[in-house]
C-alpha cells in the first residue's frame, strides 16, 4: 500500500439530475420531454404502428419553454426519454434595476432576496410588470426552471402596496 494520500476532483454538481428517463410510450400532450438538449412541452403526440423492424415511433412536437422555438423528435416507443424536472415558484416582486442588464430583485419566501434574474423576453409580460410596478402595485412572478435555467413566466397582481 502507497503512503500517498490521492485527491480526487469531482466536476458533478451535488444534488438532483436536471432531468429523468421515461419510456417515450407513456410521454403525453402538456407533458414535458428534452429535445436537442432543451426543456420542452409536448403539444402534439403521435404513434406509428409497429413496422417491418418491429419499433413502435412516437412523433413528437414540443416547444422549448424558455425560448418558444418548435422542436420535433422521433424516438421507438420503447425507447426512453429524458424528462426535465420543471418547478414554478412564486416570488413577491421588489425593485427593477436597470444597469446595463435589466433585472429584477425578487423576495423568497425564506425572507432573502433572489437578483440574479432578468425581464422576461415576452412584450406583453414585461410590459405587465413593468406598468404594474411603475404604479406602485404589489406584484407575485412566478418563475419556471428547469435544467439550470429560470425564466419569469407568469405576472399576478395582489393589490396596492
Amino acid at each position: 500500500m502507497s503512503d500517498e494520500e490521492h485527491q480526487f476532483e469531482s466536476k458533478a454538481d451535488a444534488g438532483a439530475s436536471k432531468t429523468y428517463p421515461q419510456q417515450a410510450g407513456t410521454i403525453r400532450k402538456n407533458g414535458y420531454i428534452v429535445i436537442k438538449g432543451r426543456p420542452c412541452k409536448v403539444v402534439e403526440v403521435s404513434t406509428s404502428k409497429t413496422g417491418k423492424h418491429g419499433h413502435a415511433k412516437c412523433h413528437f412536437v414540443a416547444i422549448d419553454i424558455f425560448t418558444s422555438k418548435k422542436l420535433e423528435d422521433i424516438v421507438p416507443s420503447s425507447h426512453n426519454c429524458d424528462v426535465p424536472h420543471v418547478n414554478r415558484t412564486d416570488y413577491q416582486l421588489i425593485d427593477i434595476s436597470e444597469d446595463g442588464f435589466v433585472r429584477v430583485s425578487l423576495l423568497t419566501d425564506s425572507g432573502n432576496t433572489k437578483d440574479d434574474l432578468r425581464l422576461p423576453t415576452d412584450e406583453a409580460l414585461l410590459t405587465q410588470i413593468k406598468d404594474g410596478f411603475a404604479e406602485g402595485k404589489d406584484l407575485v412572478v412566478s418563475v419556471m426552471s428547469a435544467m439550470g435555467e429560470e425564466q419569469i413566466c407568469a405576472l399576478k397582481d395582489i393589490g396596492p402596496k
